[in-house]
């Protein structure tokens, strides 16, 4: 990956932009899409548009930029703060972690507190710590002293920057699904080298973790004829892995595509046939019901869109440290491109 590309990801990474407060990382990624497409805006709910212009027929490259994070929800008197999650949390990742909150004026650091296991019950040691269970400690004394820095409705994510792995691997929190809107991007720029037929958008989406409403408003606006969505997939390389419900994806095997559901047929098999004429390696997946992406938004707007679903292999799903291969971003980013440029007027997404 070039070196551009690798410091506009982990700046995208790093910053704090949950479901619903996607500004800080929806400012870097429109500011990076201006260096090459033709038109960069935002809408009202909070997606990010770059546009190539081309032919009348129009593609939409979706990637959610919004990550699951935490909201206080009450102050106490001696200024500790309550958390509700934005997004599916398993309240067990955060026990003990540090927490990066968007405060009044600043970012404010806490810490997760939970009862120390020496003064706990027998039974209650054996039990799953549940959200109510735990506390935010941003070191005041007061509620009023915590009020001047945060407010009910503050929000946060862990505070967790990324790292570098072996075999160009990345651990960090947020790549579900700050990858996604990486890649669309990413891919966006290899069009732009070598411009294909149709009018294709990038499109950071909002709010995919809550309500898929990025989504939805974004497919209504740019009215697509088909659509791309790039997300995260689950990697199933790791010991108890039940493969046999969910395929073998690891990482370094490419783009995953998914078969079924939400995902048009004759995207399904245009992908394919772009991964074999280009040597880009792949795996499947079958879905048959819902993808829990932004296609299942996208499949149903207007009258309806012809959707793909491209997953980058990710271990460690809502949790301060995901991790994903970088190869598996890159082929993604070339796969997309691809298959936007087999796009001419004469394609015909319906299935017969």
């Amino acid at each position: 990956m070039e070196e551009r590309s690798l410091t506009f990801l982990k700046r995208l990474l790093a910053t704090p932009a949950p479901s619903g407060d996607e500004i800080a990382a929806a400012r870097i990624w429109r500011e990076e899409a201006g260096s090459f497409a033709d038109e960069v805006r935002a809408d009202v709910r909070g997606n990010s548009f770059a546009v190539l212009h081309g032919g009348p027929t129009r593609i939409l490259l979706a990637g959610h930029i919004d990550e699951i994070g935490l909201m206080v929800s009450y102050i106490d008197d001696d200024g500790f703060l309550s958390l509700v999650g934005i997004g599916g949390w398993d309240p067990q990742v955060l026990v003990g972690q540090r927490v990066r909150l968007i405060g009044r004026h600043g970012d404010v650091i806490g810490v997760i507190g939970k009862k120390p296991i020496h003064l706990m019950k027998a039974e209650d040691r054996e039990r799953a710590s549940k959200m109510q269970d735990l506390w935010l400690d941003i070191g005041v004394a007061s509620r009023a002293e915590a009020e001047e820095q945060v407010r009910i409705g503050t929000v946060g994510v862990i505070d967790a920057a990324p790292l570098d792995f072996p075999h160009g691997r990345v651990v960090s929190r947020s790549i579900d699904n700050r990858i996604g809107a990486f890649t669309v991007l990413e891919a966006l720029r290899l069009l732009a080298a070598d411009r294909p037929f149709a009018t294709v958008a990038a499109v950071a989406t909002a709010h995919e973790e809550t309500s898929f409403a990025g989504a939805y408003t974004a497919a209504f606006g740019f009215d697509p004829l088909a659509a791309i969505a790039v997300d995260v997939t689950f990697a199933t390389d790791h010991p108890t892995a039940e493969r046999k419900v969910h395929g073998y994806v690891k990482l370094g095997s490419g783009p995953n595509l998914a078969r079924g559901g939400s995902a048009s047929p004759v995207i399904f098999e245009m992908l394919l046939a772009a991964a074999e004429a280009h040597n880009i390696p792949y795996t499947v997946s079958a879905s048959p019901g819902s993808s829990g992406t932004d296609a299942d938004a996208i499949n149903r707007s207007r009258a309806g869109i012809a959707s793909g679903v491209v997953s980058i292999p990710n271990r460690y799903m809502h949790s301060p440290n995901e991790m994903i291969q970088l190869s598996d971003v890159e082929h993604a980013a070339h796969l997309i491109a691809a298959f936007v440029r087999s796009v001419d007027a004469a394609t015909d997404f319906i299935p017969r």
